[in-house]
């Protein structure tokens, strides 16, 4: 086999697994909905996810797209088929929130507006997890640094 034979089976191969993983990946997020619907307590639809934006102090600035549903009641989130699950929590001021990575891949979690009174786990691998104490009421939207369609939020109440 020569050296151009050889550079195209592996680019085909290359291609083919790319293409393969993405079609997993989409799949794993199709699940998730679809799991939402199934087990009622489970809430990985993003889709009622209010993503308007936040000030400088990670609180939404928008009522619109507010969520239909409430968020859960928990003080854990599991990262798992590329998804924050339960993707919106509700907690009061004073707790600490506990996410734990269960895929595969390394994922992040890291305030939207960036500033110092949000999480901010940096990478977090397989089994690692990232606890965040909430000193203050507000709504935290949060996101994977590294797949940035992966959203969640935290929303502090009094």
């Amino acid at each position: 086999m020569d050296k151009n034979t050889k550079w195209l089976a592996i680019t085909g191969a290359v291609v083919v697994a790319v293409v393969i993983v993405g079609v997993a990946v989409m799949a794993g997020r199709k699940h998730n909905t679809d799991d939402s619907k199934i087990n009622p307590g489970k809430s990985s639809d993003m889709s009622n996810m209010d993503t308007s934006g936040s000030d400088s102090s990670g609180s939404s600035s928008s009522d619109s797209g507010a969520s239909t549903s409430s968020p859960a009641a928990t003080n854990s989130v599991e990262i798992k088929d590329f998804a924050f699950s339960p993707a919106n929590i509700t907690v009061k001021v004073g707790d600490t929130v506990t996410w734990t990575n269960k895929d595969s891949a390394a994922h992040t979690v890291t305030a939207d507006s960036g500033s110092s009174d949000g999480p901010n786990s940096g990478n977090l691998a397989q089994g690692d997890t990232y606890s965040f104490k909430f000193t203050k009421a507000a709504t935290y939207i949060y996101h994977c640094a590294i797949h940035p369609s992966m959203q969640g939020s935290v929303t502090v109440t009094e």
